[in-house]
């Protein structure tokens, strides 16, 4: 007979591979082989291959027998079967159907036949027409979901994608810069094909670990096990790596892996070292141990599969129970399944007979049976099989055993054939859905409604973690976006929907952050008390955030933004790592993979907790829940496996059992399941019911950690318990299963069942180096809570003060002091400076002071608590002092000291009265603790693991506590109990501080635990003599023991007088140092060396020199990266900048006390300066030969300053104070002599020298040089004071003093101060000299400076003394001024320094040109970030706005000093305009043929305007002043003419062209043109005085000059000056001239424009309210009563009948000209003035050109800082190609070849029409030809020699900026 095949389950880890095996039983026969083919032999059907590789040999007979006999409907597929009734439809694959049920939209048939040919249903407007006449929701269409069922819906088009993204070969769309980044972020990996290789590889920081592909990832990641790179090189070379953690294994690569795993018969490690040498089984009790060895789960035993591989599992298995057949299959009993419908057919199909009577109730046949005869006894269907009646069943019910009866089917029964809701019916089934959801066309799944909305507008999207980054991708389509990324290591995440919020926890910065759902917003939620934070979860309904932490070990809850923390479950936690909530609900699940691993659930409050699944798991990773299908998922990475249960954890059942090498996180949406694997790197999805149709949605991913369906279904709406009051909680409501509970945060008490207590009365407080920490009594849970408090670094002590709610800690690491409120608030470093190891600190609650112990610098020292007034107690006699603390009560301190001889101390807390009260039997000496009660001290020792306790003077000593304390730190007491930090044990404990039993362990498993305090506020009142008038003490009272009482003190440094109450108002006699960002002080009047930092509110950068007034009580320093000198009192006040311009690098500064002034050397500009203490009447005093002074000295007395100087030629040198009698005294055997000082006492001079490595000394003129100290190994500043030299050193980082004559008795001031400079020793009490410029200031009128035999005065920079040799004038005559963006400067052409000194003109941006009005005295300059044009005095006072508005890119500017216009271009707008110069009456004078306008000029006095214009054709023109009869002047052989000056002596003009790199000049008409200088860098504007020519160079960065008749005698003026613009001269010859306008203004009312010969009166564009005349002489000349001369009248008439009769000529000679008109050529147009009465046009002819001749193409774009960028396209040899047309870019080619023919002969640079404005008559016939000859000529002459390929390929300047792509004109 046959036997039955039951459906089998295998496991991923069972290989297919198996040897064929055959079995025959009664005629079937099984096999099971490896291959995909089967083959039976004859008689017999072939079913198809299982899946498990089975195959199925059935008689012939039985195909097509309508029966499932293979199991799989693989025998009857294809067949026809006996016709249907006539009331049934038959489907093709030979199905009965009710007919009704034919194109209803539903696949009845299940081949989809009954839908076939079925009339279009009319879809409504808002449906989508699939090609199978299914209408869906139009929103449905190309969602990425095959809601049709035919895919119809899914033929889209593919996204665009967005300039910012590189297009994967399919079609998908990645971020653009992860193209070629080392990561596949294509599905078919096309971004990182065709990569080029010369791609530089990143560099990685010192803490990244860089890839063997270049990418970098954090170096904790390398060799972590994990293939962090995506190429295993991280995980390479790692046997030498750390070893791994205690219960871990390492493997042979350097893997680490959990111990258990070692020899269980998995090959976790990547070598498989792990399964080697394993001789006895490790197997748990809920394993089977195979003969080999190896370990399998017990509940794989007899299942049927050989998961041993030795098939010992399914050996001595007796009958384990029946197999399940297929549901339209009988099972026989003999375990054989057979079809339902061979039951009862009279034939033994079973074998067994147990499919007939009379095992069943089969009716009794007769040989008379019929269909035809009451239809065969069949209640549904009949039909006759082999003469035999046959009974079946309509579709939706089955037969019987009795073989007639049907019986309605549960469809409903069957697990996923409704995807959620189902209604069982009679014969049928109606699936529905839950609220959100929508029954798709196929009636039996379910479609969520709603949007993803965050990338593109389809649903849904899975939002994902991976390490470095967060990222969105589409699951049904190839979209891949990135949300967040230069993450460090984010695991676990979640989002809320409505607020757009994403949330994501990092277990390396151990915070967890949030963000919008874009990407922005990136903030902190929860930043402090976070060890591993692995899973989270958010509550969208009550808006609360959980999450869980396996290194705490606890769940905890807060608000959104981490408000009102509280940890909601601690207990019976090992390592909680999935979280996820039902808020419908109230619930909580969450996943433990600790010793017991364990899924539980409680209510979000933590009530009714419940273990719901504790077997079966190892390593339960990813949980989620199905909202709509009620359940929940789970992965256990260890058993490789997906399950799942009901919510109470029923039902479980497994849904993937195979292909899961490494689970991590699960997330649901609609039908399928979506999971992250490790191990593959990839996110994978499958159906949620059966487990089937794996697919692959993303894979090569960096490390796909925790992930989330976003989509607003997965976070359906509920009800809020709390409402919208918050359930009337003060602080958290957190939702239970049927209401809600009032929380508190943790630690804080409920005062009410609403209401919680404000703040803590009493709690634990413990340092754990990274975090404080309190654990509060107020409540039972004592739970540790973080106080959030930023950058704790090394927590050490600790103490408190009840009466200000502060805790004090100190921090070892950044050797500081801080304090903040017990909540974390008010946060504030108190003392951080000359601490080097802050082990110890106290507070006396009763005067407020703070007390603490330095075992670095071996003191004791004591402050006011918020860190003032500080002083130095003890010095002497300490060795490595740790905890401290104080008795007020008794005015007893007491200090434990564990250095070589370990001892316990106690002193007045005044340092009197000091005494060694334990000395014996002491090693590590920790913490202390006073007991009021009994007064007695106790303390821990960890080196003799014991706590003791004395009397308070040491005597009765005894041991409390003497066994199992491994190493005890801090030590605290609180009631009657002793509690103490222990760093072995990891824990926190207490004891009864009476007898030490009753010992309890409040925390443990807890790292680096360090001091503990009790905080509470119940310390008695005590009451000193110190609360009335602070002791009478001027500054510290500080209490001691009776019958004394208290004693005053002074901060460190400063002495007590004799009173004994008042100090000194400062240090007389002190070191004053720099050292980088602070300025500190030690004082010599006491006998200890402490130093105390200057307390000025600035912050400083990088201070170099210092010098101190004594007499005003100041030190003044320099900053050289702030580029200022700046000074202070010597207590930190008035504060204020004095020199803020024109400094680089200042590394030496002298203060002349005596004559008050400051000298300073700059080692950047090469110059030594001086001025008054206030930083006024600057003066330069050596500027020549000077390579890098540093050092510098004073000797007052004698008039004489010294510097060193350690340039190439280093030497030491001399001078008067005045500069004056320079002389070297000694330059040989220098290296890099740094600091210098003059012993006057000692009439010597001492430096030191850093590369001779020396300390010497020689006489004031050089002479008897001697060395002092050799080695010293990198002295700096060098000072002395008395007997004494001291001097800075930067290698050891110390200040050392020696005496002064013979270098001997060297000693240590103070060490460990990195960043140490210059240093000055200063005695207040010594008097100062004597001024030799005596009181009047010797009469000068400003500076007087000392020099060997007097005395002279000086000038401050550029200013000249005059004759009578004691007075100055307030500016100079004659200087150049110039712009370099940010400022405006002068150099003074009168003296022979050429010092560039700022002018103060405030709010200075962009400025790009200037002028000046020697009438007014003001400057006048354009600011293109602005956009304005502003004017101030000469000296910058007084700056105003001209012009505000209107204006785009203003690059030139002119002034009209006579007729007091301003004109200026603006190559923004391409116009010319003009106003008065106060701004009024603004006009635009010429708006058409310009390009690029850019410098301009005026010449009043012959009433002409100058131009450059650099645009297309490059020119420079000329027009009157009203901008009439313009003029081309220059328009060939130019490129780009920047800027324009003119020389009115000679009457030319000169400009420069920075494209051409030369300076020319030419008359005033164009003529006589001459090329001054053919090699200057990059010009960009000039200027001129005198003989000489000036200009500005982008290039050199400096302004030069040259004979301006020679171009020789080229010299720099100034050098090293960046972002140079504009320049001019300012001298009483440049502004002179005079013209009609002068005088009244023309008696014009608002404009008044000179002309050659005449003038003219305009009115403004916008008039502005005052009646304006334009006419053009009778008004404006007439009009005017002054008296106007009768010359200018006649003149004036003159000029109209001279006029009048050029018109006539013009017109005369166009009638002659018409006759000869060539018509191939061009036009050159004129047009009048827009304020002219009439227009006429003047048609000039030109030669044409071709297109492709045009010149200078560009575009124009806005840099990033504010500035502009042209470039140009494809020029060649200055021809610009503007059409794209390749033939035409090879013919430029050739013309190139043959420049000097083609281009000499044919190109001429200029356009085919030329618009010119010109007054009618303004040319004759004369002219114009004239006008066309020069142009013919020029054209014909252009040299293109002279511009290389090179620099035609460049890039047009704008004038204003510097960074530019190679080969423009910036990176000149």
């Amino acid at each position: 007979m046959f036997v039955g095949i039951a459906e089998r389950r295998n496991h991923a880890k069972k290989s297919n591979q198996i040897s064929l095996r055959e079995l025959m039983i009664d005629g079937v026969i099984i096999c099971v082989t490896s291959s995909t083919e089967c083959s039976c032999g004859r008689n017999h059907f072939t079913c198809a291959v299982s899946a498990f590789g089975e195959c199925t040999c059935i008689p012939a007979q039985w195909q097509c027998d309508g029966d499932n006999d293979c199991g799989d409907h693989s025998d009857e597929d294809g067949c026809m079967l006996p016709t249907c009734s006539p009331l049934d439809f038959h489907c093709d694959n030979g199905k009965c159907i009710r007919r009704s049920w034919v194109c209803d939209g539903d696949n009845d048939c299940e081949d989809d036949s009954d839908e076939q040919d079925c009339p279009p249903r009319e879809c409504e407007e808002d449906e989508f027409s699939c090609q199978n006449g299914y209408c869906i929701r139009s929103l449905w269409h190309c969602d990425g979901d095959n809601d049709c069922g035919d895919n119809s819906d899914e033929q889209c088009d593919m996204r665009k994608c967005s300039e910012k993204e590189f297009r994967c070969s399919d079609g998908s769309c990645i971020a653009e810069h992860w193209f070629c980044d080392g990561d596949t972020d294509c599905k078919d990996g096309s971004d990182e094909e065709n990569c080029p290789s010369d791609v530089p590889a990143a560099t990685c920081s010192l803490e990244e670990f860089q890839c063997a592909y270049g990418r970098c990832i954090l170096d904790i990641y390398h060799c972590d096990g994990d293939d962090d790179c995506g190429d295993w090189s991280d995980e390479s070379d790692c046997s030498s790596h750390q070893p791994c953690r205690s219960g871990e294994f390492m493997c042979n690569s350097g893997l680490c892996i959990n111990a258990g795993w070692r020899c269980d018969g998995d090959f976790d490690c990547d070598d498989q070292s792990d399964e080697r040498n394993c001789t006895t089984s490790m197997c748990t009790a809920d394993q089977f141990r195979c003969k080999s060895g190896r370990c399998v789960r017990l509940s794989w035993r007899c299942d049927g599969e050989d998961d041993c591989s030795d098939n010992s599992d399914e050996e001595n298995c007796e009958n384990t129970g029946t197999p399940q057949c297929a549901p339209d299959q009988f099972l026989c009993g003999n375990g054989r399944c057979i079809g339902q419908r061979k039951l009862c057919n009279g034939a033994n199909d079973c074998g067994d007979g147990s499919d007939e009577s009379p095992h069943q109730n089969c009716r009794p046949r007769t040989g008379e049976e019929n269909c035809n005869v009451n239809n065969g006894g069949c209640a549904q269907k009949c039909q006759m099989v082999r003469g035999m009646v046959q009974c079946t069943c309509h579709t939706g019910y089955r037969l019987l055993e009795d073989g007639r009866s049907c019986q309605d089917v549960n469809e409903c029964a069957e697990e996923g054939y409704c995807s959620q809701g189902c209604t069982n019916s009679e014969g049928g089934f109606q699936c529905w859905c839950e609220q959100g959801y929508e029954l798709r066309p196929d009636k039996r799944s379910c479609k969520a409604l709603g949007k993803g909305e965050f990338i593109l507008q389809n649903s849904p999207v899975l939002l994902f973690a991976n390490r470095i980054d967060i990222r969105q991708v589409l699951p049904h389509r190839s979209e891949y976006t990135l949300l967040l990324n230069n993450l460090e290591n984010a695991i676990a995440l979640d989002f809320h929907h409505s607020k757009e919020l994403v949330f994501w926890s990092d277990v390396t910065l151990d915070r967890i952050m949030r963000a919008n759902l874009n990407g922005s917003n990136v903030e902190e939620v929860v930043s402090t008390g976070l060890e591993s934070p692995g899973g989270l979860a958010i509550d969208w309904i009550h808006d609360k955030l959980y999450w869980t932490d396996s290194g705490t070990s606890r769940i905890e809850v807060a608000n959104l933004d981490g408000t009102h923390r509280k940890v909601l479950l601690w207990q019976n936690l090992e390592k909680p790592r999935a979280i996820a909530l039902n808020p419908m609900e109230g619930t909580i699940y969450w996943t433990d993979w600790g010793n017991t691993p364990r899924i539980e659930y409680s209510n979000m409050d933590g009530s009714n907790r419940r273990i719901i699944a504790d077997t079966h798991l190892f390593w339960p990773n990813g949980l989620t829940i199905d909202y709509a299908g009620h359940r929940m998922y789970w992965v256990d990475a260890k058993h490789h496996v997906i399950e799942r249960a009901d919510l109470d954890g029923r039902n479980r059942k497994a849904v993937i059992s195979q292909g899961l090498p490494h689970p991590f996180a699960i997330t649901v949406f609609e039908d399928s399941l979506y999971w992250t694997d490790w191990h593959t790197k990839s996110i994978n999805s499958a159906n949620k019911f059966t487990g089937k149709n794996q697919e692959i949605i993303r894979n090569k991913l960096h490390f796909p950690m925790d992930i989330h369906t976003l989509h607003p279904q997965r976070q359906p709406a509920g009800r809020n318990r709390c409402g919208d009051n918050n359930g009337g909680c003060t602080h958290l409501c957190l939702p239970s299963s049927k209401d809600y509970t009032c929380a508190c945060p943790t630690g804080f008490r409920k005062t009410s069942s609403h209401a919680c207590a404000q703040s803590l009365d009493k709690f634990l407080l413990f340092a754990r180096r990274m975090d404080i920490r309190r654990i509060s009594f107020d409540t039972d849970d004592l739970s540790d809570d973080v106080i959030p408090l930023a950058d704790v670094r090394s927590a050490v002590a600790l103490d408190w003060d009840s009466k200000d709610d502060y805790v004090y800690w100190t921090d070892v690491s950044t050797d500081s002091i801080s304090r903040a409120k017990w909540d974390g608030s008010n946060q504030e470093v108190v003392v951080d400076t000359s601490l080097e190891s802050p082990a110890g600190l106290a507070i006396d609650w009763v005067t407020n002071k703070l007390y603490w112990t330095d075992a670095g610098t071996d003191r004791i020292e004591v402050s006011n608590t918020d860190g003032t007034m500080r002083t130095v107690l003890i010095w002497e006699n300490l060795d490595r002092p740790r905890d401290i603390v104080v008795d007020p009560v008794g005015g007893f301190m007491y200090w434990t000291d564990w250095g070589a001889n370990p001892k316990i101390e106690r002193a007045g807390m005044d340092a009197s009265n000091r005494l060694v009260i334990i000395s014996s039997n002491l090693t590590w000496p920790n913490g202390l603790a006073i007991d009021y009660e009994s007064q007695c001290l106790y303390w821990a020792d960890a080196g003799m693991k014991t706590i003791e306790y004395a009397s308070l003077d040491g005597s009765h000593r005894k041991v409390l506590i003497g066994n199992n304390l491994p190493h005890p730190f801090g030590l605290t007491l609180y009631g009657e109990r002793i509690y103490w930090t222990d760093w072995q044990a990891k824990s926190i404990q207490s004891a009864d501080r009476r007898t030490g039993q009753s010992r309890e362990t409040l925390q443990d498993n807890l790292e680096n635990l360090m001091d503990i305090h009790v905080f509470h506020r119940h310390r008695p009142p005590v009451h000193t003599a110190c609360e009335v008038n602070n002791g009478g003490c001027s500054h510290l009272c500080l209490l001691a023991p009776l019958p004394k009482g208290y004693s005053c003190t002074c901060p460190t440094g400063i002495n007590l007088q004799s009173d004994g109450k008042t100090c000194s108002s400062g240090m007389t006699s002190f070191l004053i140092f720099a050292r980088r960002t602070d300025i500190r002080m030690v004082s010599l009047d006491i006998p200890y060396f402490a130093d105390v930092v200057v307390s000025v509110n600035v912050t400083m950068k990088n201070t170099i020199a210092i010098g101190v007034d004594p007499r005003e009580g100041k030190v003044y320093w320099s900053d050289s990266t702030l580029r200022k000198i700046s000074r202070a009192a010597l207590d930190g006040s008035q504060f204020e900048d004095i020199i803020t311009t024109g400094l680089l690098t200042t590394d030496g500064l002298a203060v002349d006390a005596i004559g008050r002034k400051i000298y300073w050397t700059d080692t950047g500009t090469n110059r030594i300066e001086v001025g008054n203490l206030d930083g006024s009447m600057r003066k330069v005093l050596v500027w020549q030969n000077l390579d890098s002074p540093r050092a510098i000295a004073l000797y007052h007395e004698m008039g004489y300053m010294y510097w060193t100087d350690w340039g190439e030629n280093a030497k030491l040198e001399r001078a008067g104070m005045d500069g004056s009698g320079r002389v070297v005294l000694i330059s040989n055997n220098l290296g890099w002599p740094n600091g210098l000082a003059v012993d006057k006492a000692g009439s010597q001079l001492l430096w030191a020298d850093a590369h001779t490595e020396r300390i010497e000394a020689a006489d004031l003129n050089g002479a008897n040089r001697r060395t002092l100290l050799s080695p010293v190994q990198h002295p700096y500043g060098l000072t002395l004071l008395d007997s004494y030299i001291y001097w800075t050193d930067w290698q050891t980082r110390s200040i050392h003093r020696a005496d002064k004559d013979t270098g001997a008795n060297v000693i240590l001031v103070r060490a460990n101060l990195p960043g140490l400079m210059d240093i000055q020793a200063v005695d207040r009490a010594r008097p100062l000299g004597f001024n030799k410029c005596g009181v009047r200031n010797g009469g000068c009128s400003h500076l007087c400076l000392p020099h060997p035999t007097g005395f002279s005065c000086a000038c401050p920079t550029g200013i000249q003394l005059k004759r009578d040799e004691q007075t100055c004038d307030s500016s100079p005559e004659t200087y150049l001024l110039f712009s370099s963006r940010a400022s405006i400067r002068r150099i003074s052409l009168d003296t022979s320094d050429h010092t560039d000194v700022h002018i103060p003109v405030p709010e200075l941006n962009n400025v790009i040109s200037l002028d000046y009005d020697s009438v007014d005295g003001k400057i006048y300059y354009t600011d293109v970030f602005l956009d304005v044009i502003r004017r101030a005095d000469l000296n910058g006072s007084n700056m105003e706005t001209v012009i505000g508005q209107g204006l785009k890119t203003t690059d030139g500017l002119a002034v009209d000093w006579v007729a007091r216009n301003l004109y200026w271009t603006d190559t923004g707008r391409n116009t010319i305009e003009v106003a008065r110069l106060d701004g009024s009456s603004r006009k635009v004078l010429i708006n058409n043929s310009l390009d690029e306008p850019r410098a301009i000029a005026v010449f009043p006095k012959k009433g002409y305007l100058f131009w450059t214009d650099w645009g297309h054709i490059a020119k420079i023109e000329r027009a009157n002043l009203d901008g009439s009869e313009r003029k081309i002047l220059i328009n060939t052989d130019l490129g780009w003419p920047n800027g324009l000056t003119l020389d009115y002596d000679t009457r030319r003009i000169y400009w420069v062209d920075a494209h051409l790199d030369r300076i020319e000049s030419c008359d005033l008409n164009g003529k006589l043109r001459q090329v001054l200088v053919s090699q200057v860098s990059h010009p960009f504007a000039l200027t001129q005085q005198d003989r000489w020519i000036y200009w500005t160079d982008w290039q050199t960065k400096s302004i030069q000059r040259v004979d301006k008749y020679s171009g020789r005698n080229k010299e720099t003026v100034l050098a090293n000056v960046e972002g140079l613009m504009d320049i001019i001269v300012v001298s009483p010859q440049r502004q002179t001239g005079s013209n009609a306008c002068g005088v009244n203004n023309g008696g014009c009312t608002h404009l008044c424009f000179a002309r050659a010969s005449d003038f003219v009166c305009a009115c403004p564009d916008e008039p502005d309210g005052r009646p304006c005349s334009t006419s053009e002489f009778t008004e404006c000349h007439l009009g005017s009563r002054e008296g106007l001369h009768v010359s200018y009248i006649i003149g004036g008439l003159l000029s109209i009948l001279f006029i009048l009769l050029l018109i006539a000529a013009l017109i005369i000679y166009r009638h002659n000209k018409s006759k000869f008109t060539d018509p191939g050529l061009g036009n050159l147009t004129y047009s009048n003035p827009s304020y002219r009465t009439s227009t006429q046009e003047v048609k000039i002819e030109s030669i044409p050109k071709p297109t492709m001749y045009n010149q200078l193409c560009y575009k124009k774009e806005t840099g990033p800082d504010h500035s502009y960028t042209k470039e140009k396209i494809k020029i060649v040899e200055g021809i610009c190609l503007l059409s794209s047309d390749d033939s035409e870019w090879d013919d430029l080619k050739q013309i190139r070849s043959s420049r000097g023919g083609i281009l000499r002969d044919h190109v001429c640079m200029k356009t085919d029409t030329v618009s010119i404005q010109a007054s009618s008559g303004s040319l004759d016939d004369t002219e114009t030809e004239q006008l066309l000859q020069e142009e013919q000529s020029e054209c014909s002459s252009v040299n293109t020699a002279a511009a290389t390929p090179e620099r035609r390929g460049s890039l047009p300047d704008t004038g204003w900026k510097h960074q530019r792509k190679p080969s423009t004109e910036s990176e000149v």
